[in-house]
């Protein structure tokens, strides 16, 4: 009775094939890796958002007291000791920052796309080589570059300005523009400052060009044929490219879309080194709020549930953006 059970639990036993404890061993070296630089320090920073972290348990030897939900309660309620801070202004701004970025990154960048795909052209090569150059310039070049261009007194912009007031007759004092620092909201309608634009143009000057990329690769993978039967059933540029282009652009533009939002909403080094987040907190985003809130208060815990509920916001963001647009979908769906 005893020998017969015990080999049928030897034989009920789950076993894994040889290939698949091979593949496991291959992989065990990534987790390890992965573990020790990704999640370990995710787990950690959640255990850093209920506490009252500060430098002094820094070196391991003071532990911090344990605040519960203290730190989110004081961020949402914009109860930090720290100028210039509101949550909900941070909130629709950050939001309002990448939705507009990626939508004219996305627009620009397929309509170049769809310029330079017109049989004929010549230097094809040449243009798409050229255009990829600002993705491959190191991002605190590209943030101090064009922070000299905004310069109130010596930029290349007031200066370009300038020279065409001249020509118009218009007072050089008229363009000495502070794009950076003024604080007037250069429309009325509309409550976003001078810098707002002065990034997004800094910023569109950056993302379009791997959005063409993208969407050039696309466009590669349309069958002509389909174009040829579209012009024989008598579809016009715009139903052709509305019946037959786009399809083919969507399993490639939205996620890319969704990633450039990513980038986009957590673009560090252009709000930090072009404005600084300024005129007074206006062009702050969540990653250089964070980032003040440890190299400047000292603040650790409350950075740590910050950066814990920038994440939750942009895994929602996602998921709602994939769901809704199907991102993941093929043209054949």
């Amino acid at each position: 009775m005893t020998a017969p059970a015990f080999t049928l639990r030897r034989t009920n036993r789950r076993r894994f094939a040889p290939d698949t404890r091979t593949a496991l061993l291959y992989l065990l070296p990534a987790f390890l890796v992965m573990g020790i630089i990704t999640f370990y320090p995710l787990l950690f920073q959640t255990w850093m958002s209920f506490t009252d972290f500060q430098l002094k348990n820094l070196n391991g030897k003071i532990a911090p007291n344990l605040v519960g939900l203290d730190n989110y309660v004081q961020i949402i309620q914009s109860k930090l000791n720290i100028p210039n801070f509101e949550f909900v202004r941070l909130l629709f701004f950050n939001l309002f920052w990448a939705f507009s970025n990626v939508a004219i990154h996305v627009v620009l960048g397929v309509g170049i796309a769809l310029l330079l795909n017109v049989n004929g052209l010549r230097f094809k090569r040449f243009y798409r080589a050229l255009f990829i150059l600002p993705v491959i310039i190191p991002p605190i070049i590209v943030a101090t570059v064009w922070r000299h261009l905004f310069d109130e007194d010596n930029g290349a912009i007031n200066m370009v300005l300038q020279g065409v007031g001249t020509l118009l007759n218009i007072p050089p004092d008229a363009f000495r523009i502070d794009w950076l620092g003024q604080v007037d909201d250069p429309f009325p309608f509309l409550p976003l400052p001078l810098a707002y634009f002065a990034l997004l143009t800094a910023n569109t000057w950056l993302g379009w060009p791997l959005n063409s990329v993208v969407a050039t690769g696309a466009l590669q993978s349309v069958p002509p044929d389909l174009y040829e039967a579209a012009e024989m059933d008598g579809a016009n540029a715009w139903q052709r490219f509305k019946v037959v282009t786009l399809p083919f652009l969507r399993p490639a533009m939205l996620p890319y879309a969704i990633y450039g939002f990513v980038v986009t909403f957590n673009l560090f080094y252009l709000s930090f080194f072009m404005s600084g987040g300024g005129p007074f907190g206006r062009t702050e985003l969540f990653v250089t709020q964070a980032y003040k809130l440890v190299n400047d208060f000292q603040f650790f815990g409350i950075a740590a549930a910050f950066s814990v509920i920038l994440f939750f916001l942009l895994l929602a963001i996602t998921l709602v953006t994939n769901r809704l647009g199907r991102a993941t979908a093929s043209y054949a769906d």
